[in-house]
């Protein structure tokens, strides 16, 4: 049987070449330097995008002042065409996030995207005299500003209502 020989060493070369690929990937991932911590988010500067946004708006966009360098910006954009949409977005200290989103879109729709599908809980609380209503949900908690006509203001995020506060003590509208 001639045939046999030559099926065994092909089966044998196999495996010896697997072992080695195995031996060449452990040198690799032991003697490469790698990083396994999160990489550090980018800060964006909103400067002109909320001056854009505050001259074309039908409503008075919201902004934080005075919050600590440790809050960290990461996006910002304003949609006129769609519904004079508003966005920005930090990392708060803690590492979570947070956003501030406001919007002309009807209130049930808008709250649905902005919350993340969280819902009211029927708690209130009144930050630098204007009232908020919690939500809660699986993936964001949110703060809804209420009594403003024609646009919505809300803070959401995956940060702890205490973040939230603060976001919304900082926010000006203008």
């Amino acid at each position: 049987m001639a045939g046999t020989n030559g099926k065994q060493k092909t089966a044998r070369d196999m495996i010896l070449s697997l072992g080695v690929i195995i031996l060449v990937a452990g040198f690799i991932y032991l003697f490469i330097p790698h990083d396994e911590s999160a990489p550090d988010v980018k800060r964006v500067d909103y400067r002109v995008e909320l001056l854009t946004a505050r001259r074309a708006a039908s409503y008075p966009v919201a902004a934080p002042e005075g919050l600590s360098d440790a809050w960290k910006a990461t996006s910002v954009r304003f949609r006129g065409d769609e519904f004079d949409a508003w966005h920005l977005g930090f990392h708060d200290p803690d590492g979570e996030y947070v956003a501030v989103e406001q919007s002309t879109q009807r209130r049930p729709v808008f709250l649905d995207e902005a919350t993340q599908g969280a819902r009211e809980t029927g708690r209130t609380q009144t930050i630098d005299g204007r009232t908020w209503t919690r939500y809660e949900g699986g993936r964001y908690d949110a703060l809804v500003l209420e009594g403003t006509k024609g646009s919505t203001t809300v803070v959401a995020g995956t940060a702890d209502f205490e973040q939230l506060t603060r976001m919304a003590e900082a926010l000006e509208l203008k």
